[in-house]
């Protein structure tokens, strides 16, 4: 625990002195003055990832730092904005901030004080965004298409679940997965590839909708066990090399053996 927490002071001055940085980068430096939103958007989805490896490593410095650099992104942007004469810093932080006040009526409102469960907040946070001034004309229509397809599936899921819309018990759940494993056995003996590919999407949506039923983070889920993988075959790959010999070289039976060597090693 860090015992040297600061104050709200210096807080907002190191916040202030982020804004006095990015005047004097934006204005000295030839590399930041030429950039866009364009340009560092793509730096900017890098950053969001490392934070999230810092977050599930339980890195807190690791994020302390990341938090640093994506602000740093932010802060970027907003004076563009502003060199653009759209926006600014304190527009940006102050619809948040609005946003926020108006999501939560029960810290905020009329209703402040009222006891409610962190379940009855999650169980209406759709229904409540939905009548936002500003707010998304539909409920599916603040996910980004070209957010990857298994945490969009997710998003889908969760803010379908905030209007109600949900299995009453997530162990029935199974029979939509198993249903979807039948239609993908059916389509992968045909020659419609657009088929295939539909009922493969089908049943990977289910399998993600089982995740959250079940309280898994299911891009978690998945990058651990791409990460097992990883180590598993390293270990082939490493002994094969040890025996002087290449992957190319081994028979099917030779690398399996190896797995179950390296799973035995609990790699």
């Amino acid at each position: 625990m860090n015992n040297s927490m600061h104050t709200r002071e210096e807080k907002l001055a190191a916040f202030g002195r982020l804004l006095d940085i990015m005047d004097a980068l934006r204005e000295k430096c030839p590399w930041n003055a030429a950039q866009t939103m364009e340009t560092i958007r793509p730096m900017t989805e890098e950053e969001v990832y490392e934070l999230s490896d810092t977050i599930l490593e339980k890195d807190r410095q690791g994020t302390a730092k990341e938090i640093g650099d994506l602000l740093y992104h932010m802060v970027f942007y907003a004076r563009i904005g502003e060199e653009e004469g759209a926006f600014d810093i304190a527009d940006s932080m102050n619809k948040v901030c609005d946003k926020m006040v108006f999501r939560h009526p029960h810290v905020f409102g009329p209703e402040a004080g009222k006891a409610t469960s962190a379940k009855e907040i999650a169980d209406t946070w759709e229904l409540v965004k939905a009548r936002e001034k500003d707010g998304n004309k539909t409920v599916m229509g603040g996910i980004p298409k070209a957010m990857p397809a298994m945490l969009k599936a997710l998003s889908m899921q969760e803010k379908a679940r905030g209007c109600g819309f949900d299995w009453e018990k997530k162990e029935d759940v199974w029979d939509k997965v198993q249903e979807e494993v039948t239609e993908v056995s059916e389509a992968v003996s045909t020659e419609d590839a657009i088929k295939r590919e539909m009922e493969f999407g089908d049943l990977l949506f289910a399998v993600i909708n089982a995740a959250r039923l079940y309280g898994v983070d299911p891009e978690a889920a998945l990058g651990r066990s791409a990460e097992k993988f990883r180590r598993r075959f390293n270990y082939i790959e490493a002994e094969t090399l040890k025996s002087g010999r290449q992957l190319k070289d081994m028979t099917l039976s030779q690398m399996d053996a190896l797995w179950d060597e390296a799973k035995a090693k609990g790699l």
